[in-house]
């Protein structure tokens, strides 16, 4: 719905002398809420109520206001291509997106619900990048470019192979551009389940604080997202505003302009193997860091932070092929026979509309090695190892030098328990391809449950050298010391890899592992 002109109180413009003045009815804004993605085990509670909470903010500060809910890949083009049309030089332009988001060759890309993520082709077919979105913007003449982005989830997309990395990356924006995350680079936060998210409540409280510009407004929602999470959520920033803005039109003429400096960066992770730093006082969770340049930082808010506390380095990329395998559903009466691995039955999955698609493609061409392959991965993420483990028998009968393939039904082999066969399955992968990431951190599970705990700190290390950053490999190399004797260098990996990503402990437990 379009929202008409409410303010005609001119902003100030600072630094950007040749720049028009802005109006605040030069503002637009995009609002998306996406909560209905068919891969995903259940709706999002969060999205539609912040999306609407946020476009009646944003009409209340003179935003011209489009909000979409659940659109397809179709509705998002649409919905974007309608915001391009309206920019003029020197507009004020700001999308706010709550759904899923997944990193992909550096980019972040928002997701539609109808988005079908199979390979990273998938990815930039489907998503939409957040710099191609801003870059659009720029060129179209915005002045103010402000994304504000909750889309830090772990998504289902993300692990049907194991190339993916969480979370979300930086963005390389132009000038004048201010972007926020929900939570810090490369990490995701559980959707609470609640009516809102933190994130939004926070940005909400902080937007309706008067006399604030749009960096401070930021900082204060990031310390007040990090203090009423307990250090777990840290959201990251990004400025190249050379501007004060205000979300509240008149604020940023109602003081002159400065040029603040940005605080210094947060002490970086500890390292493992390396002595850690001493601890603050009183301790805090460690929370991942913001990181951009310098120069990017915006400004310390008015309230102090709360003592910096350790923080680890951005999430790796995605460790795990294999998802932990879903609670079970509350069965019909009467309830279908499960498999013989304890997952759904043949005719409980049958009836999932992705496998019924890839069934179908198989049936036509039962030498549809991507179709079999991917049919594998979705049985897998649904616990059922046993039928994963034959879509990928045939997937190798086709292409014995499949080393994805191979790796997958290593690590599926690996959680049922057939250590022998996963073992054979790593080593011919990583025979196929020496430096195969993911097979070595297969590998390194598979002896850690083995017991052989000399050889896994030895995969571990070799897929750590490669992949500083690889959750997997630290935590696995954190309890492999551990069972090796060396209970003070184990700890740091762990400690390490948990505040990396909280999920680990419960990922690895999944999978037999404690």
């Amino acid at each position: 719905m379009k929202i008409r002109f409410l303010f005609l109180l001119p902003l100030l413009v600072s630094l950007v002398p040749a720049a028009p003045s802005l109006a605040a009815g030069d503002r637009y804004a995009l609002v998306i809420g996406n909560a209905k993605y068919p891969d995903a085990d259940a709706p999002l509670k969060e999205p539609l109520n912040d999306a609407r909470d946020m476009a009646d903010e944003l009409k209340r500060d003179g935003f011209s206001v489009e909000i979409g809910e659940n659109l397809t890949g179709d509705g998002m083009r649409r919905a974007f291509d309608k915001l391009y049309g309206k920019i003029k030089p020197g507009s004020v332009a700001l999308v706010f997106f709550s759904g899923f988001g997944i990193q992909s060759a550096r980019q972040s890309y928002m997701l539609p619900v109808d988005a079908q993520i199979w390979t990273e082709s998938d990815v930039r077919r489907d998503g939409f990048s957040l710099e191609t979105v801003l870059g659009e913007l720029n060129t179209r003449g915005a002045g103010v470019k402000i994304a504000l982005i909750d889309a830090s989830r772990r998504n289902p997309f993300e692990r049907r192979f194991r190339s993916f990395s969480a979370g979300l990356t930086p963005v390389i924006a132009p000038n004048g551009t201010l972007v926020m995350y929900s939570a810090a680079l490369a990490s995701v936060v559980s959707d609470a389940g609640g009516e809102h998210s933190l994130f939004v409540q926070e940005l909400l409280k902080e937007i309706r604080v008067p006399d604030l510009m749009a960096e401070e407004t930021l900082n204060r929602t990031k310390m007040g997202v990090t203090r009423a999470s307990r250090g777990e959520q840290v959201p990251w920033i990004s400025s190249s505003l050379a501007e004060d803005f205000s979300f509240i039109p008149g604020a940023a003429g109602s003081r002159p302009t400065t040029t603040t400096t940005a605080p210094p960066p947060p002490a970086p992770p500890v390292v493992a193997n390396n002595p850690p730093p001493a601890p603050p006082a009183p301790p805090s969770p460690p929370a991942p860091p913001a990181p951009s340049k310098p120069a990017d930082n915006v400004a310390a808010p008015a309230p102090p932070p709360p003592p910096p506390a350790p923080a680890p380095s951005p999430k790796p990329q995605v460790e795990a092929a294999l998802p932990p395998p879903p609670p079970p559903a509350k069965p019909a009466d009467p309830a279908p026979a499960p498999n013989a691995d304890g997952g759904p039955s043949a005719a409980v999955l049958a009836e999932d509309p992705t496998i019924k698609g890839l069934t179908a493609k198989i049936a036509a061409n039962p030498d549809d090695v991507n179709a079999l392959y991917r049919r594998g991965q979705v049985y897998a993420s649904k616990g059922a190892y046993n039928l994963a483990i034959k879509d990928f028998d045939d997937t190798l009968r086709i292409n014995s030098k499949d080393v994805e393939a191979l790796n997958n039904r290593c690590w599926t082999r690996t959680v049922i328990g057939d250590l022998q066969g996963a073992l054979k399955d790593c080593n011919e992968a990583l025979r196929l391809r020496p430096n195969f990431v993911d097979a070595l951190d297969s590998r390194g599970l598979v002896n850690l449950k083995s017991g052989a705990v000399k050889n896994a700190i030895a995969d571990f290390d070799a897929a750590l050298r490669i992949n500083p950053r690889l959750t997997s490999s630290l935590y696995g190399r954190g309890l492999a010391k551990q069972r090796n004797g060396s209970a003070q260098e184990g700890a740091l990996d762990i400690a390490n890899a948990k505040a990396m990503d909280p999920n680990i402990v419960q990922e690895f437990a999944s999978y037999g592992v404690r």
